[in-house]
């Protein structure tokens, strides 16, 4: 009897193939899962790219939009047309035993000047209001100055029509503020209130250089002056503009118009702040002089034309001769 010891071969190429199948089921699973994290990466990659762009598109035509944008004024300048936030123009402001007061119009300080017995001063005629421009940078410590004596009488002769005042917001300090570009903010900032709400221009043009930040240093962010435009009564509306610092581009290219020429002067530049002028002549009295500054209006003043009348001579009468 022969005992077949033979292996079962059709048993074992079953199970061969069986654990063929089961690995190729594997790899073809690896492969799918691998094509499926292919094609995540690749869509995110197209998201980013896409986001990317957008931000990109957005960036440019935001920056494009703020280039482009430009405030109401003339000649870079923002004529006051409301002096009020400051002090009450219609109280007298004068200095004791000083003839010409700061709080006087020009026009008035002009009738109260003594002129000698043998002319009377007469006014004749009817002239625009003495034009008054200041170019401004409001971080300059000068600037500050000239705006804290001048104030009140400035504010005085706008109420009572006696002075046309415009301040043209300029950056020459834009590198003074370690690099958050003070200057060139706040006359973006100055150039928001005076187009949207003009009437608040002369007060926040005002707290503006009485909070001067110093030099040197990091100043108020567009928040801050947001808040000081508020505070100085602006509306509400006047907050993205600030924030957006959608005049920066307009202040920087003012700024250098101004360096290369000033319009209706003979020939000025601009070389540093403030630079006033009255009916278009530069003022270098002292800044912190009211009384000196009012006398330079004064003789400037269009509305201050007199003529001068003669002093009546004596006529000789003959003497009544008794007849011969």
């Amino acid at each position: 009897m022969s005992n077949d010891q033979s292996p079962n071969v059709p048993s074992e190429r079953a199970r061969r193939e069986a654990v063929r199948e089961k690995a190729q089921q594997v790899k073809a699973r690896q492969t799918r899962a691998r094509i499926a994290r292919r094609s995540v990466v690749g869509i995110l990659g197209v998201a980013v790219v896409a986001a990317g762009a957008v931000g990109v598109t957005w960036a440019v035509s935001s920056d494009g939009s703020r280039s482009q944008a430009l405030p109401e004024a003339a000649n870079d300048g923002f004529v006051v047309t409301a002096a009020t936030g400051v002090a009450d123009p219609m109280v007298d402001q004068s200095v004791e035993g000083n003839a010409a007061t700061p709080a006087a119009t020009p026009a008035a300080e002009a009738a109260a000047t003594e002129t000698p017995a043998a002319a009377t001063p007469a006014p004749t005629g009817t002239a625009a209001p003495v034009d008054i421009r200041v170019y401004v940078d409001y971080l300059s410590a000068e600037a500050k100055e000239f705006q804290s004596a001048n104030a009140d009488q400035l504010s005085k002769w706008v109420a009572e029509d006696a002075a046309s005042l415009t301040y043209y917001p300029v950056a020459m300090l834009t590198s003074k503020s370690n690099g958050t570009k003070y200057s060139l903010r706040a006359a973006s900032a100055a150039a928001c209130v005076a187009t949207h709400d003009p009437d608040d221009f002369f007060s926040f043009n005002h707290e503006l250089l009485m909070k001067q930040p110093a030099v040197d240093s990091d100043g108020y962010n567009d928040e801050e002056l947001a808040d000081l435009a508020q505070g100085a009564g602006a509306s509400p509306d006047v907050r993205s503009c600030i924030e957006d610092e959608t005049f920066t581009s307009w202040a920087k290219a003012a700024t250098d118009r101004a360096i290369k020429g000033l319009p209706d002067t003979d020939g000025e530049t601009l070389s540093g702040t403030p630079t006033v002028f009255v009916n278009g002549t530069k003022y270098v009295g002292a800044l912190s002089d009211p009384k000196e500054f009012a006398q330079f209006v004064l003789t400037l003043d269009s509305n201050a034309y007199y003529t001068s009348t003669p002093t009546p001579t004596a006529t000789a009468v003959p003497s009544s001769t008794p007849a011969p």
